[in-house]
């Protein structure tokens, strides 16, 4: 029946629309929030789609026989499945073809680096055309479902009465604990600080990622029977073997890497210089930019941002948003070489922010009470491709300059929580802290397997979300033995 009925809507499309008509449409624009405005507010930068617009992107997809869009997605969306439903104007049921394989859609929607995964290997890439706009439907459908499904019933789940449990709320183990849930798991997620969301709610700002839609995604989760315990550590306020002596049977760790890295250059500790960890946790999670909170944060009129990842794009528009009169980046290699998303060095640059590209920090200069004023910078060029592919940034002798500033973020990486890989005999650990594991996802301790930043060291949310299903899948395996 369902092939018929699939059947059916193909040959129904192909009468709404030719191939020839759908390539020829243009790819949607994203509403957002006047550049002059949203960077001095903590509203939501990207406004979504409205309902006449996404139907009108949807109707753009073609519906291949052989969607390749699926290959590039770490969590195996049937991406046509729910666009189609788009297409149809059954939105509801784009959003359940979507919760179906991902427990965060309307967070992959507005996070995930679409652009280099799904919308990459999309047919109209090779046409020399852009992409089906498939994260904005994604980011559509999940919205219109949260707003407008009053149903909203929690499916029968049958229990097979086996505990599992997670360390930590970050993507990976909430993707992890969605499908172990739906698999019949009793599942308890632990997590260290007072929030559940892990870095959705203490690394990405509001006005990327409103607290409010990552609230709902795991309130859908609370109603699947998940139980979240906060202000828990595991490896100090409750150990791996506590946890089994508990009855837990597996274990699936998802500490995340909240270590954050510096360059250890010469006055690097002076007042005035912190981590984008650091800034954006006490901002985002500690509300410090609320004036009615007692949170203290640095708030300088003259922001240098070190780094060219997304996370480094969020502190630079946070120091706006904060009340910075200037704000910069400061990367040692090109604007073509950075990490961060199109997306957010685009919004970026509306609001405002400067680019000091292939200039690196050497040096930061200090007034007598020890509070940064300037950093010293070195120009570089771009030599031979390193070990990544890109091209290693060369100093260029005799070229330093100085720039004033009063705070600087450092955003130049991070390393994997060590608590509990340093709590865990037996526990094989990378050279640089990560937890090691097979291609299951699972760890030299037979029961407990781990996913996310903890293993890879850095990774985006739909690649740790990705771990989690895999590991889910795995596990779910190992137990059934």
């Amino acid at each position: 029946m369902a092939t018929d009925r699939n059947e059916a809507w193909r040959e129904e499309l192909r009468k709404a629309k030719s191939p020839k008509e759908r390539t020829a449409q243009p790819r949607v624009q994203m509403n957002s929030l006047d550049p002059k405005y949203r960077a001095r507010c903590r509203e939501e930068v990207n406004q979504g789609l409205t309902a006449e617009q996404a139907v009108a992107e949807a109707s753009r997809c073609m519906d291949c026989p052989n969607p390749t869009c699926m290959t590039g997605c770490p969590v195996s969306i049937n991406i046509p499945g729910f666009i189609k439903n788009i297409e149809r104007g059954e939105f509801i049921q784009a959003a359940d073809v979507l919760k179906e394989t991902s427990a965060l859609p309307a967070v992959c929607g507005r996070v995930c680096p679409q652009e280099k995964q799904c919308e990459s290997q999309c047919m109209y890439v090779k046409m020399k055309k852009e992409p089906v706009a498939i994260g904005y439907l994604e980011r559509f459908a999940a919205d219109y479902a949260r707003e407008n499904d009053t149903k909203k019933a929690a499916p029968s789940i049958k229990k097979n009465g086996i505990k599992i449990a997670v360390v930590g709320s970050g993507p990976a183990g909430l993707s992890f604990a969605g499908d172990m849930i739906k698999k019949g798991y009793n599942v308890t997620v632990f997590e260290a600080l007072h929030e559940i969301g892990g870095v959705l709610k203490y690394g990405i700002p509001e006005f990327r990622l409103p607290n409010k839609v990552v609230e709902a995604e795991i309130d859908n989760l609370r109603a699947l029977g998940v139980v979240f315990i906060k202000n828990c550590i595991v490896g100090k306020t409750i150990t791996v073997d506590e946890l089994k002596a508990d009855g837990f049977k597996g274990i699936f760790v998802a500490s995340g890497a909240g270590l954050p890295r510096f360059m250890g250059i010469e006055g690097e500790n002076l007042t005035g210089i912190m981590s984008s960890n650091e800034y954006l946790t006490r901002v985002n999670l500690m509300d410090a930019g609320n004036p009615d909170t007692d949170t203290p944060v640095l708030k300088g009129k003259n922001v240098v941002v070190v780094g060219g990842g997304n996370t480094a794009m969020d502190s630079v528009r946070t120091a706006l948003r904060m009340g910075a009169e200037r704000a910069i980046i400061v990367y040692r290699r090109s604007e073509e070489e950075m990490p961060a998303r199109l997306e957010e060095v685009h919004h970026a640059k509306e609001e405002g922010v400067e680019f000091m590209t292939l200039h690196n920090p050497i040096q930061y200069i200090g007034d007598e009470n020890g509070r940064v004023t300037k950093v010293r910078l070195q120009k570089m060029e771009l030599g031979e491709p390193d070990a990544s592919g890109r091209r290693s940034p060369v100093e260029i002798p005799g070229a330093i300059e100085e720039i004033e500033c009063d705070e600087v973020i450092v955003s130049i990486g991070v390393s994997p929580n060590p608590i509990v890989p340093n709590s865990v005999a037996g526990l094989s650990v990378g050279r640089k802290g990560t937890i090691e594991v097979n291609e299951n996802m699972q760890s030299s301790i037979p029961m407990l397997f781990a996913g996310g930043d903890i293993v890879r060291g850095g990774a985006t949310v739909i690649l740790a979300m990705g771990d989690g299903r895999r590991a889910a899948a795995a596990m779910d395996e190992y137990l059934n033995k």
